[in-house]
C-alpha cells in the first residue's frame, strides 16, 4: 500500500546516517516518575542502530547495538554483552526496542481493512494491518494517518488474539531536511492502567558517522 511505503520513507534515512537525543519519562501508579536519557545512532541502509544511555548515572554507559536482526545489550559494570530482543521493553518503560529502529510497515504487514474517518480536527485514513511474519512486536496494528500528509497520529497495537496491548500517540513532528519525524510520542500500556511513557526527541543530526560507532568496541569504550 502506497501510504505504508510513504510512512516508511518519511521515518527512515536510507541515504544518510541519523542521530538524535531521547528523553523518556515513564509513569506508573503510586510511583515517582522515572526519567532516562539516551543518544541514538542509526544507519538504516545497513539496518544498524546504537543506543547509549546518558542518565540516570546508574545506567550511564549501558547501551544497545543492533545489526540486522541481532540485538545486544552492553553492561559496563560487568563488561558483558547479552542478547536481547527488539520486542522487549526499553528499560522499565512502555517503549520497546523496536520503536527506535527504522520503520518497515510496508514489508512487515499487509492491509486488512482501510477506511476514511476523523481524529480530532483531522481527516484520517484508518488502516488495520496484519503481520506477514512472527518477528514483529505486535501481530496486529491499527493506524490513524492524516490524509493530507500521511503523518501517523495514533497507533493501536494488538496481540495475536486481538487484545489491545498498547496505544501510541504522536502529537508533534519535527522537520529533518525533507522528512517529518515524530518529536514526541506517548506510549500507553492498555493492560496496566496508568502506566505510560512519553518520549521526546531532540538534537537531530544527519552527519555521517564513523563505521566504528556501530560496533561492540564502541560501546565498550564510550564510557571510559
Amino acid at each position: 500500500m502506497a501510504i505504508l511505503r510513504d510512512i516508511d520513507r518519511s521515518q527512515n534515512f536510507d541515504d544518510t546516517d541519523f542521530s538524535a537525543s531521547f528523553t523518556f519519562v515513564s509513569e506508573k501508579p503510586e510511583e515517582e516518575a522515572s526519567i532516562f536519557k539516551a543518544r541514538m545512532f542509526r544507519r538504516d541502509n545497513e539496518d544498524k542502530f546504537v543506543l547509549v544511555f546518558l542518565e540516570p548515572p546508574i545506567q550511564q554507559g549501558q547501551g544497545y547495538l543492533q545489526v540486522d536482526e541481532n540485538l545486544w545489550f552492553y553492561d559496563p559494570e560487568s563488561r558483558k554483552f547479552t542478547h536481547s530482543s527488539l520486542r522487549e521493553n526499553l528499560e522499565d518503560s512502555e517503549a520497546r526496542n523496536s520503536d527506535l529502529r527504522q520503520s518497515s510497515l510496508a514489508t512487515d504487514y499487509e492491509v486488512a481493512t482501510a477506511d476514511i474517518g476523523t481524529l480530532g480536527r483531522y481527516q484520517v485514513h484508518i488502516i488495520e494491518l496484519a503481520a506477514t511474519h512472527d518477528e514483529v512486536s505486535f501481530p496486529g496494528v491499527k493506524l490513524w494517518v492524516r490524509t493530507d500528509n500521511n503523518l501517523v497520529l495514533k497507533v493501536e497495537n494488538y496481540s495475536l488474539s486481538g487484545r489491545l496491548m498498547r496505544s501510541d500517540y504522536f502529537p508533534n513532528y519535527v522537520r529533518v531536511e525533507d522528512r517529518l519525524v515524530a518529536s514526541r510520542a506517548l506510549y500507553v500500556d492498555e493492560l496496566r492502567p496508568g502506566e505510560r511513557t512519553q518520549m521526546t526527541l531532540t538534537d537531530t543530526s544527519l552527519a555521517t558517522l564513523p563505521d566504528s560507532v556501530f560496533t561492540k568496541s564502541y560501546l565498550e569504550r564510550v564510557n571510559r
